[in-house]
C-alpha cells in the first residue's frame, strides 16, 4: 500500500493486498493504533450492538491507553466503558447520546475530560470540517465483499440503512469494517464503497436487531400519547404547509411516533400525499409509503424491522448520509425542505428552550439526536410532551439543559393544551380560524404547578461534565455534576 499526501485527507492506492483477516486483534496491530488516537463507532444496531465492546476489550488487552471514542451515540449496552474508563483506555467520549450505568457514572463525574455532546448534523459537519480527526473508524456493516463493498443487510443480520457511517468511511483515515457475512464481489447497493476501506474483519455475530427497536423507538400505548398523537396531527393538517406535495419527519418518543397513525387517515380522506418523509423511519412511515401516501423516504436511521426491510424492498425508500440528512454546512441537508418536524422533550420552558438529555434528577439519559437540526430548519416544529410525567414536571420555568433553544420551536402539544410560540403569530391565527383551541404556555406551566407543585432545585457540583454543542459547533450549554451523588463518584 502505497501512501500519497494530498491537500486534505491522506489519499492511499491500493496494491492487491488482502482486506479481508478473522481477527480484531491482528488488524488492531496491523492498523497500528496506538494511545491518544481517536476511534469512531455508529449506532445503527442501538441496543442490539455487538461490535464495540469488543473492539475497545481488544484494544484494552493490548495496553493502549488514552483513547477518545467518537460514537454516533451509546446506550445502556455500553455500559463496560466504565472499567475502561477506571483503567485509562477510554479518557474522552464524543457521543449524540448516553444512557443506562455509562450515562450515570459520567454524571457523577467519572470521566476526567468533558464529553462533548452533538446534533446527528453537528456531528457530520464536526468531521468533514476538521473540527474531529478520526484516526480509525471501525463499522459494523451486515454484510460486506471482499474488497469492502457493504450494505445493511446480511444473511446473518440486518440495520437497514447505514447513515451515520457513510460520514465516518469517508473521512477517517483508516476504515474497518465488521461483518458477519463476507458475500461474493460485488456487493451491491453498497453506501460504504470499496473505495473508502483498508480492511474488512470476519465474526461471529456483530448484532441483534432485536435492538433497534427499543427506548425512544418503541410503538406507545399510552393514552395520554395517543391523544397528544391526535392533537398535533389536527395542527399539522390546519397549517399553510400541509398541502399536495408536503414533507415532514417524526422524531424518537412515543407520542411523536404515534403522529403519523393520525395523519394517515387525514391524508386518506383529503387526497394529499407528501413529497418525502425524512430521518428515522419507522413502520406506520414505510406502510404510509407503500399505499402510495408518501413518495420518498430519506433513511439516516432505520427505526424498526420493518424500515429495515423496506429499505431493499422499496426503490424510492432511500439511505442517507447523516450529512446529506442535517450537516448545516454542506451545500443542502434534506432538513432544509422540511415542512413539519414532530421532536420530543424531556422539559420544555416558558421560552420555549428544549431539554432532551438530562433527567429530573440532573442525570443524563438521552440523546441530542437531529433535534436542534431539524428544529432550525423546519418551517413548523411541533413539540409533543404530556404536561407531567409521573410527578416530574415537562413544562417547567427554566430547563435542565438546553438542547433546542426557543427561537426554533413553535409550536407545543400537551394532554392539557396547545401553545403556539409567541414569534408565530401567523400559525395562531390560522390554529384559531380552524377553531383549535390554544393556551399560552405560562398557563400550561401555572397548571402544572397547581396538579403536583414545584420540584425541588437540582443542586450541582462547579464540575463541567459534558458540553452541549449546537449544530454549528458553538456551546450552547454545559452539564454539571450532580451535587448529591457527586460524592459517591
Amino acid at each position: 500500500m502505497t501512501k500519497v499526501r494530498m491537500h486534505g485527507r491522506t489519499i492511499k492506492r491500493y496494491e492487491n493486498y488482502d482486506k479481508v483477516n478473522y481477527s480484531i486483534t491482528d488488524t488492531i496491530r496491523a492498523l497500528q493504533l496506538r494511545d491518544g488516537m481517536t476511534i469512531s463507532f455508529h449506532h445503527h444496531f442501538r441496543e442490539g450492538d455487538l461490535t464495540v465492546n469488543q473492539v475497545i476489550e481488544a484494544i484494552h488487552e493490548l495496553g493502549i491507553k488514552d483513547l477518545t471514542i467518537f460514537a454516533s451515540s451509546l446506550g445502556n449496552v455500553h455500559s463496560p466503558f466504565i472499567k475502561w474508563i477506571k483503567d485509562g483506555t477510554i479518557t474522552s467520549i464524543h457521543t449524540s447520546g448516553l444512557r443506562g450505568e455509562l450515562a450515570q457514572f459520567i454524571s457523577r463525574g467519572g470521566l476526567e475530560n468533558p464529553v462533548i455532546i452533538r446534533s446527528h448534523g453537528g456531528r457530520a459537519r464536526a468531521i468533514e470540517a476538521g473540527d474531529v480527526k478520526i484516526d480509525i473508524a471501525f463499522l459494523a456493516v451486515p454484510s460486506a465483499d471482499r474488497m469492502g463493498n457493504a450494505n445493511g443487510h446480511g444473511k446473518n443480520t440486518k440495520c437497514g440503512s447505514l447513515g451515520y457511517a457513510m460520514v465516518d468511511a469517508a473521512f477517517a483515515d483508516k476504515v474497518v469494517l465488521l461483518t458477519d457475512d463476507l458475500v461474493d464481489y460485488p456487493n451491491m447497493p453498497s453506501p460504504i464503497s470499496q473505495t473508502q476501506v483498508d480492511h474488512v474483519v470476519v465474526l461471529d455475530r456483530i448484532g441483534d436487531p432485536a435492538g433497534i427497536a427499543s427506548g425512544a423507538t418503541r410503538f406507545t400505548k399510552n393514552p395520554k400519547e395517543i391523544l397528544i398523537a391526535k392533537q398535533t396531527a389536527k395542527v399539522i393538517t390546519n397549517l399553510e404547509y400541509y398541502k399536495e406535495g408536503f414533507s415532514f419527519q417524526t422524531g424518537s418518543g412515543g407520542a411523536s411516533l404515534a403522529v403519523s397513525r393520525f395523519l394517515e387517515e387525514k391524508m386518506l380522506k383529503d387526497s394529499i400525499t407528501a413529497s418525502f418523509v425524512l430521518g428515522g423511519i419507522t413502520e406506520p412511515i414505510v406502510s404510509m409509503h407503500e399505499k402510495g401516501l408518501i413518495r420518498h423516504l430519506f433513511d439516516v436511521q432505520s427505526f424498526d424491522l420493518a424500515a429495515v426491510d423496506s429499505v431493499f424492498r422499496n426503490p424510492n425508500h432511500h439511505v442517507i448520509s447523516a450529512s446529506t440528512y442535517a450537516n448545516a454546512f454542506n451545500m443542502g441537508p434534506i432538513t432544509t425542505n422540511l415542512d413539519y418536524v414532530v421532536l420530543s422533550a424531556l422539559e420544555i420552558d416558558k421560552s420555549f428552550n428544549v431539554n432532551v438529555m438530562t433527567g429530573s434528577d440532573g442525570v443524563v439519559m438521552g440523546a441530542s439526536g437531529g433535534h436542534c437540526d431539524t428544529a432550525e430548519s423546519a418551517k413548523c416544529t411541533i413539540i409533543v410532551a404530556p404536561l407531567y410525567r409521573g410527578r416530574i414536571a415537562t413544562v417547567v420555568e427554566k430547563v435542565t439543559t438546553v438542547i433546542t433553544p426557543g427561537s426554533s420551536v413553535d409550536v407545543l402539544v400537551t394532554d392539557r393544551g396547545i401553545a403556539v410560540n409567541p414569534k408565530r403569530a401567523d400559525i395562531m391565527e390560522q390554529l384559531t380560524n380552524a377553531g383549535v383551541k390554544t393556551v399560552s404556555i405560562e398557563s400550561l406551566l401555572d397548571m402544572v404547578n397547581v396538579l403536583i407543585g414545584s420540584a425541588n432545585p437540582i443542586e450541582f457540583t462547579d464540575r463541567v461534565v459534558a458540553k452541549v454543542e449546537y449544530r454549528d459547533g458553538t456551546i450552547i450549554d454545559r452539564i454539571m455534576a450532580v451535587k448529591d451523588i457527586d460524592s459517591d463518584a
